[in-house]
This record gives structure tokens, C-alpha cells and sequence, in this order.
């Protein structure tokens, strides 16, 4: 196999690889109806003048599977926190109780959890889209490396269905992560 080819299909499986870490990124803000720490990936604080993720600044941890404690390292900033996390909409309001604050999570209705397995499916969707623009791409890339190289045709056909069979893996892996959070997301 060229160099070109060789190129070619590790830039695609890494494009692949990221739509699929991408998914987990909008899949660990899902609520389930369990406490779950990634909700609090996109609360920023203003500390000090800087925007820190809450993360950074607080120990956070998840209390009876609903509760999730956010107790602050340094407890002066407190407000800020509670603040941030209001502002960030995340659908829960904080309870403050001076050294930490808790977010309790209530049980979701069914007509919320079909609601978020749409969006969970979306999100895998999203990702299935990602891979098939990945395939685009390759195929793109192929057909210039044949030119340029005048490639049999029965390799270039050969290279067509690794990409092929590398798009059905990564579409298979979106197709399985999606079932399983909708499973999450309906156990109540």
C-alpha cells in the first residue's frame, strides 16, 4: 500500500474516532435521572478574574445515585458557584448550604425520558454523519491518489471496500453506544 493510501486512511479513521468522542461529549449531558458529574462539564466560574471550569475549583460527587455534592476548594467562592450553575441552565437548581452545594435530581417522567432518547438518537445521527462525511472524504481522496498514481482497478476497487467496511464498524460502534444510553436513558 502507497504512503498516500496508508495517510488517507488513518486521517479517516481518526476523523471517525472523533465524531464518536464527540457523541460522548453530548451523551454526558444527558440526564438519565441519575446524578451524573459530566452534566457539569460546560458550568464555567469566574474565579479570580478567569473562567475555570467547575470541575478545576470543586471536588464533585454523587450522593444516593440523585444528589450530586459540589463542595468547592476554596469555600469563599461559594455564590460564584451557585451563580454559574444557574446560568448554565442545566435544569436542576442548586441548594446551597454553605461549605457545599447539592443538586438534587428528580426522577424523570416518561414523557421526558422519550424526549431525551430523541435526543439521544439525534445525537448518534449526528455522529453517523460525521462518519459518512469521513467516507466521503476518503473516497474523494482515492480517486485523486488513483489519478496521481494510476492505480489498478482492482486495488482502488479493494480500497473501496476497506473503507466501506471501516464506515460499517464505526457505524455499528454509534448504533450500539446509541441503544445502550436510550436503555439508560428508559430504566426508570
Amino acid at each position: 500500500m502507497s504512503e498516500a493510501l496508508e495517510e488517507m486512511f488513518l486521517f479517516g479513521e481518526e476523523k471517525m474516532e472523533k465524531a464518536i468522542s464527540q457523541m460522548k461529549r453530548e451523551f454526558s449531558s444527558v440526564r438519565t435521572g441519575r446524578a451524573n458529574p459530566g452534566i457539569l462539564d460546560k458550568v464555567i466560574v469566574e474565579y479570580y478574574g478567569a473562567p475555570t471550569p467547575i470541575r478545576q475549583m470543586a471536588q464533585v460527587s454523587v450522593s444516593e445515585g440523585t444528589t450530586l455534592v459540589i463542595t468547592p476548594f476554596d469555600k469563599s467562592i461559594i455564590k460564584e458557584l451557585e451563580k454559574a450553575i444557574i446560568k448554565a441552565e442545566i435544569g436542576v437548581a442548586p441548594n446551597n448550604d454553605g461549605s457545599c452545594v447539592r443538586l438534587n435530581f428528580p426522577p424523570l417522567t416518561e414523557e421526558r425520558r422519550r424526549e431525551t432518547a430523541r435526543d439521544v438518537k439525534k445525537f448518534g445521527e449526528d455522529a453517523k454523519i460525521a462518519v459518512r462525511n469521513a467516507r466521503r472524504d476518503m473516497v474523494d481522496d482515492l480517486k485523486k491518489i488513483e489519478k496521481d498514481e494510476n492505480l489498478p482497478e482492482d486495488m482502488v476497487k479493494d480500497n473501496q471496500d476497506k473503507i466501506q467496511k471501516l464506515t460499517d464498524k464505526y457505524v455499528g460502534i454509534i448504533d450500539s453506544m446509541v441503544s445502550e444510553k436510550e436503555k439508560e436513558v428508559m430504566t426508570v
